[in-house]
């Protein structure tokens, strides 16, 4: 952080990406202690953080007169920032979207602008938070057929055509086999680490408390997600290892 000062002196556009709301608050905190005003400049954080801390800190830019602050979370993972086809969920003023979207077009393939600032977050955290309730009940589905005698591809391919498709059963199907490039078929290493998973869980619940919104499945997920976690069998691997926490069989 020593050469922050002179790092923003020339710097119109800063993109900052970190794991947690503390790490974002420190980082921007250091920033504001460099105090290098610039109208014109603008900071796109692409953390995943809970949009009530992300509208904190664009305050405190604002209010330092640093320059503009904006939410741009993405979504594809690993593979997407490798491939170069991450989806980017922008909550930034109208006038900045010209401005912002082809930066991020140099790490992505689609910006979605979703309004102010802290609607990007807002839509990020409700996409994951389907995602993580569709992970379980995916793992559950495949589970249940498999124990009734349903070979996975075919239960999968069935899944896949009807009303139960979704992206854990279609993409990251968690039984290893059914799709050959998914974490599941190489001991559930690479892809979302079930961490990750969980914090975004978490982030989405609190989110929803703070706006009111009843969540009927999000405890109990979370509980699953927490406890997966401390399993010797699915620690540090891919969210989808939830089919093993649960008894799949592999």
């Amino acid at each position: 952080m020593g050469s922050i000062e002179a790092d923003l002196v020339f710097k119109d556009t800063v993109i900052t990406v970190l794991p947690e709301p503390s790490h974002v608050k420190a980082v921007y905190s250091e920033i504001l202690k460099a105090g290098i005003p610039q109208k014109s400049r603008v900071f796109i954080d692409s953390s995943t953080i809970d949009p009530s801390s992300s509208r904190e800190v664009a305050k405190w830019v604002a209010d330092a007169k640093l320059g503009q602050f904006v939410d741009a979370p993405m979504s594809g993972g690993v593979v997407g920032a490798t491939a170069g086809t991450l989806t980017f969920m922008l909550g930034s003023p109208d006038e900045l979207v010209p401005r912002i979207e082809p930066i991020l077009l140099r790490m992505g393939k689609r910006v979605l602008h979703c309004g102010v600032q802290g609607t990007g977050l807002s839509a990020k955290l409700a996409n994951n938070y389907l995602l993580a309730i569709n992970n379980i009940a995916t793992a559950e589905a495949m589970n249940l057929g498999i124990r009734w005698g349903l070979e996975p591809k075919t239960l999968a391919n069935i899944i896949n055509v009807s009303t139960g498709r979704c992206w854990p059963s279609e993409v990251n199907n968690p039984v290893k086999g059914v799709v050959e490039t998914a974490p599941a078929s190489r001991d559930y290493s690479g892809g979302f680490g079930i961490s990750l998973m969980k914090k975004d869980l978490k982030l989405a619940i609190v989110a929803a408390e703070e706006a009111s919104a009843k969540l009927e499945l999000g405890a109990r997920a979370r509980e699953v997600y927490e406890e997966a976690e401390k399993s010797e069998s699915c620690k540090g691997r891919d969210f989808s290892v939830i089919y093993r926490f649960l008894g799949g069989k592999e």
